[in-house]
């Protein structure tokens, strides 16, 4: 067997575009002094991007997931903090925003970064440590080192959450958390800090978001209770606002979407697949969904028409009788004309204005809000959810519209319709998404609540989207609309876990969690199973079939991967290796496979007897979970555990590109049909968009 060369010098990938947001970051989304960017985190990446072109930059650097992001008042910086294994430092990064570099790396917390927060100067920057660190500690920027550091809480309180620096000395800021706000002060001379508990009496509250007002006569903090608390700088005295009284209902906003055309507007479709569906598209079926899809789902976000009272001391009493917010109050936003602008955990936003934080406006979002930035003075302010949704909204309308949608769970597949390099299809739990590339924009949604789609794939004539799910079934719908067209019931007992169609769009192969490979002919109205085959004791995890038609091979867990008759339904060859196969893929040529899987190994197999002729190292420490060639074979692209999207020389077997971005383990990946671009997918949600090398 040959073996590959060196990685030595090798290319690195452009990262084109990303399409992804970690909601789940506590005021993760910031916009930018310059009123002209936004900046979150994805992954161990913080993406930069221009709200009117929509041209994206990274900050790369991190080797763990990004767990905090903070600009400087001034513009000039940008901090980021990490999360890491136990025992571990986690690193803080500080960036040059105009120059996009990295500054320095600044490594004292363990385990994770909690919060951060500059200075109203952008002298210091103060950082709090997580659960298994519990320090605050201040850095001086200039000089890139720890100024000095004290446990964050008190004994006999919990830990800190949240920290935020006065918005008019640079020696001052607040903590808060488990039954724990303090105010610090910096000493200067003796480089220490010191705390001040603040007098909460009876409340006993967990904070989790904090605002100061631009004077720093007073605190704001949100907390689980579903109230907020507002605390004197002077008297450290702590008093409650009041409890959100009324739930905010939810509307589902949806628009036509259709299928290989430039998107209209940003708007997407929803389409819920709930129940069985019968086993051919009928004139009644499309009656049913379109009355459904109107008179149901088709509901523009709207807002009740009742008001909601925020709360207050004076209603108090009123309060006992309300139904309070279950998921707390997770961000708030000081307006400069003296507003408060309240996000819950369960979606609601509200402005709130006077003493008695009377509801003004409302508006309700899909998920949890976790971050609220304002653009400039407060012309505009944008909302993250933890559904990892992006919303833009004017202060004067106060009507959301929504910016920016991706997977919330692992993405489990990715697939370009033939001929379209513009499209594709993924593929998550609950949900199969249509993504129009250039505009990096959702064009379609399929849900079926309550289970994963392991596997997706468009029929050559594009007419049909087929998956695969757990719950044992083939689904199949329309492009164009998202509408069932038919499911095939009880496909497989474990699951149905790869699938692919035959080229004539006739037959549907499939394989389970149970090992078998299942054949079947569809037809206009009916679904017939065909052949059953059954060489595997594994879990089935790929399946490509040849152009005619009269051949294809599986991958399995179970350490094979078979080469079948698709004319008499038998098998031809059977590879063994001792490994867990991942992917497959057939050469262009078809006279030759490449598989890989945990073994880290990439090897080339003749088909015509299934022997090896080549062994690469794919990767040094982790499996290889994906795997696609060039339509010219002439290159091949992989990625898996290690986080890196390798493209290869095929004849050489060698590396020539390597494309670092992902936190999470790659799934799947594939070229698109032009080769413009790569387009891979991952474990915690993010779909990242690579160009295409022009040359070897």
């Amino acid at each position: 067997m040959a073996t590959a060369k060196g990685d030595g010098a090798v290319g690195a990938l452009e990262l084109q575009a990303a399409i992804g947001f970690n909601g789940h970051v506590p005021c993760g989304l910031i916009c930018h002094p310059d009123t002209e960017h936004i900046l979150y985190p994805l992954g161990c990446t913080v993406v930069i991007q221009h709200l009117d072109t929509k041209k994206q930059s990274f900050l790369h650097g991190h080797t763990d997931n990004v767990s905090c992001v903070v600009v400087s008042g001034d513009g000039m910086y940008v901090a980021s903090g990490q999360v890491t294994c136990i025992g571990f430092k986690a690193d803080i990064i500080l960036w040059d925003f105009p120059k996009q570099e990295l500054l320095a790396r600044l490594s004292l917390h363990e385990g994770k970064v909690e919060g951060l927060s500059f200075s109203p100067r952008g002298i210091y920057l103060v950082s709090l440590g997580g659960q298994d660190d519990g320090r605050v500690t201040v850095w001086d920027v200039s000089k890139r080192e720890a100024v000095c550091g004290s446990p964050a809480s008190p004994r006999s309180a919990g830990n800190a959450n949240v920290i935020m620096c006065s918005s008019c000395r640079d020696e001052m800021f607040v903590t808060a958390g488990n039954f724990t706000i303090r105010v610090w002060e910096l000493d200067t001379a003796t480089k220490k800090i010191h705390p001040s508990e603040c007098y909460m009496g009876q409340l006993k509250r967990i904070a989790v978001c904090v605002q100061i007002t631009d004077d720093d006569d007073d605190f704001y903090l949100g907390t689980t209770s579903g109230d907020v608390l507002k605390m004197n700088t002077s008297s450290k005295v702590v008093t409650a606002c009041g409890p959100q009284k009324k739930k905010f209902s939810m509307h589902v906003h949806l628009a036509q979407s259709p299928w290989l055309k430039p998107p209209e507007g940003l708007n997407s479709l929803v389409l819920r697949a709930e129940g069985k569906v019968p086993n051919a598209l009928e004139t009644k079926l499309h009656q049913k969904y379109a009355s459904e899809s109107t008179a149901k789902e088709a509901v523009t976000q709207g807002h009740e028409q009742d008001a909601v009272p925020f709360g207050g001391p004076k209603e108090k009493a009123k309060a006992q009788s309300q139904t309070t917010v279950q998921s707390g109050v997770t961000a708030l936003l000081l307006l400069k004309t003296g507003g408060l602008i309240v996000g819950t955990g369960e979606g609601a936003v509200a402005l709130c204005t006077g003493s008695d934080f009377q509801v003004k406006k409302r508006m309700q979002v899909e998920g949890g809000v976790t971050s609220l930035t304002c653009r400039g003075r407060d012309d505009q302010f944008f909302i993250g959810t933890n559904k990892c949704q992006m919303y833009r909204s004017a202060y004067t309308t106060f009507k959301e519209e929504l910016v920016a949608v991706c997977h919330t769970k692992a993405v489990n597949d990715i697939v370009f319709p033939a001929g379209h390099s513009d499209l594709f299809v993924t593929c998550s739990t609950n949900d199969i998404r249509v993504w129009y590339t250039p505009e990096r924009w959702e064009r379609l949604r399929i849900t079926v609540p309550n289970v994963t789609c392991h596997a997706v794939e468009v029929t050559r004539d594009g007419m049909v989207i087929i998956s695969a799910w757990n719950d044992g079934k083939i689904r199949a719908f329309v492009p164009a609309t998202g509408q069932p067209m038919y499911e095939i019931n009880n496909a497989h007992n474990l699951g149905v876990t790869a699938i692919a169609a035959t080229s004539d769009c006739k037959q549907i192969i499939s394989g389970g969690g149970d090992g078998q490979v299942r054949i079947w002919n569809i037809g206009e109205k009916t679904q017939k199973l065909r052949e059953v085959l059954k060489e595997h004791r594994g879990a089935v995890s790929c399946i490509k079939i040849n152009k005619n038609d009269k051949e294809g091979v599986t991958a399995s867990l179970d350490g094979t991967c078979i080469i079948w008759d698709l004319v008499r339904y038998v098998r031809k060859q059977m590879i063994l290796g001792n490994t867990l196969f991942k992917c497959v893929c057939y050469h262009p040529g078809e006279y030759q496979l490449i598989t890989s899987g945990t073994d880290r190994k990439i090897v080339y197999w003749e088909v015509v007897d299934g022997s090896a002729i080549r062994e690469v190292q794919g990767s040094l420490s982790s499996s290889i979970n994906g795997m696609d060639i060039t339509s010219d074979g002439a290159y091949f692209v992989t990625g898996g555990d290690d986080h890196l999207v390798k493209l290869w020389d095929y004849k050489e077997g060698a590396v020539t590109h390597v494309g670092v971005g992902h936190s999470g383990s790659i799934t799947r990946l594939k070229i698109c049909p032009a080769n413009k671009h790569i387009v891979s997918v991952s474990t915690d949600g993010a779909i990242l968009i690579w160009k295409y090398p022009s040359s070897g």
